[in-house]
């Protein structure tokens, strides 16, 4: 099993910056891919960023160029920085992971930081 916590996420005016945490414990050695989605009220879960054990990243259009993740392997934390915030940001970040149980593959998820962007 993984567990993933999340922190960082708070209000900000728009322009500014934030960066999220998600510190990952229990069977972290079987997380093939860690990373973001978000979402908005009224609105679907969207992906925001992905990086794979090997160090690939993704990102949802809507951010490319503004915002990076990260992972530090040694804390089995993942990092989401975040400039130029618009307030379209505005949702709840949810950490996600892809674990390998050995046989197949299945998501676990944190339980959300909000993250409000006032214009």
């Amino acid at each position: 099993q993984v567990q993933l916590v999340e922190s960082g996420g708070g209000l900000v005016q728009a322009g500014g910056s934030l960066r999220l945490s998600c510190a990952a414990s229990g069977s972290t050695f079987s997380i093939s891919a860690i990373g973001w989605h978000r979402q908005a009220p009224g609105k679907q879960r969207e992906l925001v960023a992905g990086i794979s054990s090997g160090g690939s990243t993704n990102y949802g259009d809507s951010v490319k160029g503004r915002f990076t993740i990260s992972r530090d392997n040694a804390k089995n934390t993942v990092y989401l920085q975040m400039n130029s915030l618009k307030p379209e940001d505005t949702a709840v970040y949810y950490c996600n992971a892809e674990v390998y149980s050995g046989s197949y593959y299945y998501d676990s998820w944190g339980q959300g930081t909000q993250v409000t962007v006032s214009s």
